[in-house]
């Protein structure tokens, strides 16, 4: 999985809005300071929700019907990327371009859903390797989200220049992974290397993205900017579990 952001370069988006709406870094302290607060709330409150709904769907959806239909074969998961990429798209579009709040939180709702199912299979193969697998990498994918934001904050450093190159790595890992699915990649080795890379791709991503909620974004896209923000640390968690089940091989 790769982080689809149609959306990247946040200086050319923050351009492109009608005069008369603030962006974050020529807002007051206290404005600034709301609109982060409202940010990583309703970041929180994705996170929170995609781990509720994650649980309920493990619980009721019946785990090898998953894999077969997701992974039976390189074209399947392929539509389901294709699929994912699609709704992805939708998600963004409304909660970064819509006007009213609804709609906003209802992309934000979508991704979320999204994610989870995308996860369905992955974490299903983690439980049955090993049941403390999904907490562990959920801990260490915290740890890392934690330190890159008090990074990025305490140093207030602009990290907008990444967008292209994080744009060509996605586009990199893609490849790879098309490549990958046809076997023309193989072994536990190279896939841990890979997953190990995207841990890092995924932890510019945050700093890209933290970054662009200091000095970028308007102060009314709160919802847009948190739903950037999980989509860097679904990233990041889906590789650090993947990181997890090859030390178990």
């Amino acid at each position: 999985m790769v982080n689809y952001n149609p959306y990247q370069n946040q200086n050319t988006m923050a351009a492109s809005y009608p005069d008369g709406r603030m962006i974050a870094a020529d807002a007051s302290v206290s404005v600034r300071t709301a609109f982060i607060r409202r940010t990583y709330a309703v970041m929180g409150g994705a996170m929170f929700a995609f781990v509720a709904l994650e649980a309920l769907l493990l619980a009721v959806v019946p785990h090898e019907s998953v894999v077969r239909l997701m992974l039976g074969t390189p074209w399947s998961w392929f539509l389901v990327l294709g699929a994912f990429m699609g709704v992805s798209w939708v998600a963004r579009s409304w909660a970064e371009g819509s006007t009213s709040p609804a709609m906003q939180y209802a992309g934000l709702g979508l991704y979320v859903a999204a994610q989870a199912v995308i996860f369905l299979p992955l974490m299903g193969l983690a439980f049955r390797m090993d049941p403390t697998i999904p907490l562990a990498a959920g801990l260490v994918t915290l740890f890392v989200f934690g330190g890159l934001t008090l990074m990025t904050f305490v140093t207030k450093a602009d990290f907008s220049w990444m967008g292209r190159y994080l744009w060509l790595g996605g586009i990199a890992a893609l490849i790879f992974i098309g490549l990958s699915a046809f076997g023309l990649f193989g072994g536990a080795g190279i896939g841990i290397w890979f997953a190990a890379a995207m841990v890092i791709l995924a932890s510019a991503y945050i700093l890209y993205d933290t970054s662009n909620i200091q000095h970028h974004y308007h102060t009314d896209q709160h919802v847009a900017a948190a739903l950037a923000l999980f989509a860097s640390v679904a990233l990041l968690l889906w590789y650090v579990v993947q990181i997890f089940m090859y030390s178990r091989d």
